[in-house]
Formats: structure tokens, C-alpha cells, sequence
């Protein structure tokens, strides 16, 4: 018997994301369409919310004929080919880069000029083909190395200055391990940079849901199939409490991962909105 279905406070949307959405709501407010280059947001049931409003997500190639028309630049960011493909198709832009992003574009930028001075080298911890790091590594001509795993930093010339960011959503935890593998390896570790771009709320996000995902007989993370950031903090919540479950939204909700169990924590990624983890609590305590 279930005696206790608990929300996590601290899960949900992220300042970048709900940017995003309130600049997308604006401009469908009057009606009209609205293009979003990319998901708006690694979450399903968020694009098809918005694009019942009037938003339509299409890729790159269709850049060149969106003349006259407005369109949407998400929290991930774009390389500045982006930005002149659409200036060069005359697409008004709507600029929803999160803050936190735009000034790690800056930073990459900063590194590579740097290590161009002294024959180095930029790494990029994150997920090559994510947005995101797709926007960082164009800021610089595709001239840096993305490594997902401590296994790809063997791809690196150890023997040459070195500056080690990351995606703003990758795990706290790994990056510190990438950083001791460089550090340890590195010729010249005077020569090495390391900077930790890891969003402040993301990364903090990780040790507050090992204490809830702890605290709980079980865990339903909630959270987008195509969501970075969920496959991160889904294994952080896995990790403290091995009876933890992924739902997309309430319909994958299986009640047998529940038997035996009084308490039950329901969280989320910086991507899942709040009334989707509401209606999986809902769920759960109607049939638990």
C-alpha cells in the first residue's frame, strides 16, 4: 500500500528552458505561426503542447525558405552559420540561447584563440551531435575535440597545452574524473586550463536528488527520450536507489515496479514540466 507519493521540489523546467517557452508563448499569442529550430525542448509532450498553439520545428535545410517569417533560436544555442543563413533568407530571429550557454559560446571562442597561440588544444566534454555542442564547436570551426568518455581522451595529444571545458548539462561527477585523467597525463600540467561549464542549478541538481531518490522505496524520473540532461540525472537517482524507473509521461507508468512499496518519489530533468510529474503522481496514487 502506497502511503506516500512525494514531488521533488527542486526538479523541472530550468531557468534556459522556461526562457525558451515564455518567448515562444509570446509570439504565438496573437496568433500566426511560429518555426523552432530544433525540439523547443527534449520533451514530447511540451512540443506537441506548444505546436497546438501554432509552433512548427523543422531543421537546417529548410532555413532558406522561411523568408519573411519569424523563427526561433532555443536555450541550446546555434553556430553563427545559423545566424547568417537566416540573415542571408531574410528570417527574423527570436534569440532563446540561455544566458549560461551564450557565455560558454564566448568562452570556447576565448580557448581556442588561446591555444591557437601556443599550438594547444580545446576539449569539449559532452554529446557529440547535441545541440548544444554542436552550437559550442561551431563558435570555433568544428576545431576542437569532443569526448563523451574517459576511454575518448586517448584521442588526445597529451604532449601539447591543453583547455578542458564542458557541455552546460553533463555530469558533475565525470567531468571531475575527466579533469584528474588530464591532469594526470598531461606533459606539462601547467599547460593545462580547466574550467567546469557545468550549469550552477544542473550540476547542483545531482547531489539534492541522490538524497531524494534515497529517501524513497521508489523513484519515477520523468523525462523526454531525446533529454541529455535526463539520461544524466536518471542514473544519478539509479545510482542511490537502484528501484528507480524512466517514464516519458503517465501512460508508461507500470504499477507492478510499485508493489510493496510505502513511499514513492516522483522527480524529473531540467527539460520535464511540472504538470507532467504532477500527473504521474496522480496516476500513482489512483491505482497504488
Amino acid at each position: 500500500m502506497i502511503e506516500q507519493v512525494v514531488i521533488d521540489d527542486k526538479s523541472g523546467f530550468c531557468f534556459g528552458v522556461v526562457n525558451a517557452i515564455s518567448k515562444a508563448e509570446e509570439a504565438l499569442s496573437g496568433g500566426g505561426t511560429l518555426y523552432s529550430l530544433g525540439d523547443i525542448v527534449h520533451n514530447g509532450s511540451e512540443v506537441r503542447r506548444l505546436e497546438q498553439m501554432g509552433l512548427v520545428t523543422i531543421d537546417h535545410s529548410r532555413i532558406a525558405q522561411l523568408g519573411g517569417q519569424t523563427m526561433l533560436i532555443r536555450a541550446h544555442g546555434e553556430p553563427p552559420s545559423t545566424y547568417a543563413a537566416a540573415q542571408k533568407a531574410g528570417v527574423e530571429i527570436i534569440d532563446a540561447t540561455c544566458p549560461v550557454v551564450a557565455r560558454l559560446q564566448k568562452l570556447v571562442v576565448e580557448a581556442f584563440e588561446q591555444m591557437e597561440k601556443v599550438g594547444g588544444q580545446v576539449i569539449i566534454f559532452g554529446k557529440r551531435g547535441h545541440a548544444e555542442v554542436v552550437g559550442l564547436t561551431g563558435q570555433i570551426g568544428e576545431k576542437a575535440i569532443v569526448v563523451e568518455s574517459i576511454a575518448d581522451l586517448e584521442r588526445v595529444d597529451f604532449s601539447q597545452p591543453l583547455f578542458l571545458l564542458s557541455q552546460t548539462t553533463q555530469s558533475k561527477s565525470l567531468f571531475e574524473q575527466m579533469k584528474e585523467y588530464v591532469l594526470s597525463h598531461a606533459a606539462d600540467p601547467a599547460k593545462v586550463v580547466i574550467r567546469d561549464t557545468i550549469c550552477g542549478r544542473v550540476s547542483g541538481r545531482e547531489g539534492h536528488l541522490r538524497e531524494f531518490a534515497a529517501s524513497h522505496d521508489a523513484v519515477v524520473f520523468v523525462c523526454g527520450k531525446k533529454s541529455s540532461n535526463g539520461k544524466v540525472l536518471f542514473e544519478v537517482c539509479r545510482s542511490a536507489n537502484p528501484n528507480s524507473y524512466k517514464v516519458e509521461d503517465a501512460s508508461e507508468l507500470d504499477m507492478a515496479w510499485l508493489a510493496g512499496c510505502k513511499s514513492v518519489g516522483v522527480c524529473g530533468a531540467t527539460s520535464t514540466p511540472l504538470r507532467l510529474m504532477e500527473e504521474v503522481a496522480t496516476a500513482i496514487r489512483n491505482n497504488g
